[in-house]
């Protein structure tokens, strides 16, 4: 299985150099543990997993001990089975203040983060990985996505061309490494076996009162509504459960870097806006298996075809601020007069907005809306339309075209 590099690396040595600990959060499968064991080839680094469980049960039962066998610098993989650590960690660190002696991982976000943000503030770098972004897939660069001419001609030089039909492929397949690298080629089998196991072991770790077949039907509903206003009471009905286990179980696949959240973008000059946030998958691929859509073909031409390839953009920008270590400011606009802007991405003081359509000749009417944030008291810079035309263009001198395949 080749190794494909990833964005990370460059944010992993630099931080290695300023901060004792650097911590690689994210889903499971997504490669956290292969990146650093790559960049961890020729150095005197030592490696322990504490999915073994003789390991895990030291960790747990004596700490100290098992910080004396296992000397940093050292790679401790999924941490957060043994939060008893993080003090001893922080001894070691005050003690000793060695940058980049501590490599950990954990699956289990926000699990880790209390025993973290506990015991060592101040002395650990929090990195998320996601699934492989477009970039790392085509070897491109890892700038941010911004509305920015000269960003958008590199990234045109960098990526890797698709038309309607690729895009849908990509969408379909899915960015876990292991179906992208060809080590599983039906995504399908992937994801079913994947699912099975996360649920069997992380779910129930964070949960054990989970009944495995109602949460699989949970997903379910919460796939077919990707790219949409959350909807609680419409997802604890479909998955005959009430809305309190609801929220918790969306809670769940938050904590493991299933889903994420648009928030509606708000300020105090715009009024009448609402207050729900839009729920998006970091990978299209489950949210493909989960809907059971065949194949990509039947996809592209389905009736989820428009939220699908929303989520896949609005993911795909998302990733490019993590992978540089970065936390993107991206929301999504939507008054009481149903009026919408996909994204508005707020950087350097100004506001971006996005419209994303499966279209390959947008016109000037789409971006109207824009004029909606004219009331901000951000002020309004260029715009986009992100859609399926092949190649980067102009609607105006304000609002370029930009293909989804550049993101």
């Amino acid at each position: 299985m080749a190794y494909i590099k990833r964005s990370l690396e460059t944010v992993v040595k630099q931080t290695s150099k300023e901060y004792p600990v650097v911590l690689v959060t994210g889903p499971r499968q997504v490669g956290k543990t292969t990146m650093l064991q790559k960049l961890m080839e020729k150095t005197d680094r030592g490696y322990v997993t504490l999915d073994d469980l003789t390991e895990r049960s030291l960790a747990k039962s004596d700490p100290e001990l098992f910080l004396q066998l296992h000397k940093p610098p050292v790679l401790i993989d999924e941490v957060q089975y043994a939060p008893e650590l993080f003090t001893y960690i922080k001894l070691h660190v005050d003690r000793i203040h060695e940058p980049g002696a501590f490599w950990l991982t954990g699956s289990q976000v926000f699990k880790l983060m209390q025993g973290v943000q506990e015991s060592l503030a101040g002395r650990v770098a929090v990195l998320s990985m996601t699934p492989l972004s477009q970039a790392e897939i085509s070897a491109g660069d890892t700038e941010p996505f911004t509305i920015d001419m000269e960003n958008l001609m590199k990234r045109k030089n960098q990526r890797m061309a698709a038309d309607t039909k690729e895009i849908f492929e990509r969408i379909y397949r899915g960015s876990m490494p292991a179906v992208v690298s060809g080590a599983n080629t039906n995504s399908q089998i992937f994801y079913s076996s994947y699912l099975s196991t996360y649920i069997e072991r992380d779910v129930k770790n964070l949960s054990d009162s989970i009944d495995s077949l109602k949460f699989m039907q949970f997903i379910t509903a919460v796939a077919a509504r990707c790219g949409q206003m959350l909807n609680i009471a419409e997802i604890a009905r479909d998955s005959d459960i009430n809305q309190a286990q609801a929220k918790n179980w969306l809670t769940i696949l938050e904590t493991l870097g299933i889903i994420f959240y648009l928030h509606p973008y708000s300020n105090n000059l715009l009024k009448r806006l609402v207050k729900t946030p839009k729920l998006y998958f970091y990978d299209t691929g489950i949210a493909c298996y989960l809907t059971k859509w065949s194949n990509a073909e039947t996809l592209e031409c389905g009736a989820m075809n428009g939220a699908i390839l929303e989520n896949y953009v609005v993911a795909e920008i998302k990733k490019t601020y993590m992978n540089c270590g970065r936390e993107p400011y991206l929301y999504y606009y939507r008054d009481k007069d149903m009026k919408e802007i996909d994204i508005v991405l707020e950087h350097d003081g100004v506001l971006n907005p996005i419209e994303i359509k499966k279209t390959a000749n947008p016109g000037t009417e789409l971006i109207r809306v824009f004029r909606l944030l004219d009331k901000a008291s951000v002020p309004r810079s260029k715009g986009a339309v992100i859609c399926m035309k092949p190649e980067l263009g102009a609607i105006d001198r304000n609002n370029y075209i930009v293909p989804v395949w550049m993101i």
